[in-house]
């Protein structure tokens, strides 16, 4: 039976022992999806939102996430990264309910004795709430979903994939 880790003998929350864990190079990919109106895509790329590059913005901000995430996330250790990259992908086409698209792609990057999928959903999760921050006075009804672990590799528990995920 696996032992949780992040308790301790009183059964209280602690931050995970890594002393003796081997330092390894991992990496973590992760997504977000922010759903928007038609119209408020097309002002993301005409460059028609009054607060600036929603885009060039948000990528900012999602690499100081993955930077501040053991700040955020309380047993979240504070790693060395190493790279973190954010992409964008739009999708125009309105979705049944009328809303568009864009997916945020994080992948970060150490190499160290713990893993970095945490700093690669923060990275994505704040990137969307960037998005939202920017463009709220345009569309007050933007929401986020499939906020989620694409893949990840190092370490002791080696490599997963998502069942639906593709690497690009």
């Amino acid at each position: 039976m696996d032992e949780f880790t992040h308790f301790n003998e009183s059964g209280r929350a602690r931050m995970v022992d890594i002393t003796t864990k081997d330092s390894t190079e991992r990496l973590a990919t992760a997504q977000a999806k922010v759903l928007l109106l038609p119209e408020t895509l097309e002002k993301i790329q005409r460059g028609k939102i009054a607060k600036g590059d929603v885009l060039a913005v948000a990528q900012v901000a999602g690499v100081m996430g993955a930077k501040k995430t053991p700040d955020l996330i309380p047993m979240c250790h504070p790693i060395l990264l190493t790279s973190v990259d954010i992409a964008f992908k739009e999708e125009p086409q309105p979705d049944q309910e009328g809303r568009c698209a864009i997916t945020i792609t994080a992948t970060a990057k150490t190499t160290g004795p713990t893993g970095v999928e945490m700093e690669a959903m923060t990275a994505a999760t704040v990137a969307a709430l960037t998005i939202y921050d920017m463009c709220k006075a345009v569309d007050r009804g933007m929401s986020f979903s499939d906020v989620c672990l694409m893949s990840k590799s190092g370490g002791k528990s080696g490599t997963y994939a998502r069942k639906d995920y593709v690497s690009g």
